[in-house]
């Protein structure tokens, strides 16, 4: 196990050399809002295909996203991997934007209060509204839309004193990957409440995009369904990254990856 004072994090197992947590939701929630109620400071991530990949062929990327405290298997194929390698038996993905719907239901529960960074200020007022109308509780104690581009020292650090003075306990990062990772890992100890990294999230829940269909998603096709609505944008990611993914199970299976080892995991 992992620890960062009273904290305990998931356990982690090596997927190409990426280490991801062998967790659900339920443990990921109960972690970070636990967490954020001690005032205990902490990075996640959720790492569909793309992410593991684009850790497991970028090292100094690797290096950082192997620091998180929680590296969630975001993807399908990212779960059945580690079935398959590490007999994890996980019985479901542990999906970013799903993630913060759940994190802030129960912020709203017990008084946790949110700070959303990232995306653009339509989407921040969209996705705002949008979270408030499903849990009236919720506090959101601030929002930011960062310049895109690289901040400067000092830049960084107000944004970061801004988050503090907010109070939030939990700060959405919604800066896609790898951007969001490396602000995350950058300001790891200097911002003190759970940082999560939730890529297109803001984007769906302000309703600004459409999630893949259920039976899409549970089947591991959900990158189908968003390069039908963004081909321009996406078509070389998924080409790419999901052969080189496929590679990579293939080596390693090849290697004699796999291990007799359970952990009993359940969603």
């Amino acid at each position: 196990m992992e620890t960062t004072a009273a904290t305990i994090w998931p356990p982690k197992e090596s997927l190409f050399g990426v280490n991801v947590s062998v967790t659900h939701y339920q443990e990921v929630v109960q972690t970070v809002v636990d967490s954020a109620l001690r005032g205990e400071a902490g990075i996640a991530t959720f790492l569909p295909v793309h992410g593991i990949v684009t850790a497991a062929t970028d090292t100094q990327y690797r290096e950082k996203i192997n620091q998180f405290n929680i590296v969630a298997p975001d993807g399908q194929p990212v779960r059945w991997s580690l079935n398959f390698f590490h007999k994890a038996n996980l019985t479901d993905r542990v999906y970013g934007p799903e993630t913060m719907r759940r994190c802030c239901e129960r912020a709203a529960e017990t008084g946790v209060s949110i700070f959303l960074y990232g995306s653009t200020p339509d989407v921040l007022k969209q996705l705002s509204a949008s979270l408030v109308e499903m849990f009236p509780a919720l506090k959101i104690a601030g929002v930011e839309s960062p310049p895109f581009r690289p901040l400067s020292g000092e830049e960084n650090d107000e944004a970061c004193n801004r988050i503090n003075e907010s109070g939030a306990g939990l700060v959405f990062i919604g800066l896609g990957c790898p951007r969001q990772e490396a602000f995350a890992f950058k300001n790891r100890n200097k911002i003190r409440g759970v940082q999560l990294c939730v890529g297109a999230a803001f984007d769906f829940h302000a309703g600004n995009k459409k999630t893949a269909p259920a039976i899409m998603q549970k089947y591991g096709m959900e990158w189908l369904f968003r390069l039908s609505q963004e081909p321009g944008r996406l078509w070389k990611r998924y080409l790419v990254t999901n052969s080189i993914f496929c590679w990579l199970f293939f080596v390693n299976f090849l290697k004699g990856g796999r291990r007799p080892a359970t952990h009993g995991r359940v969603s």
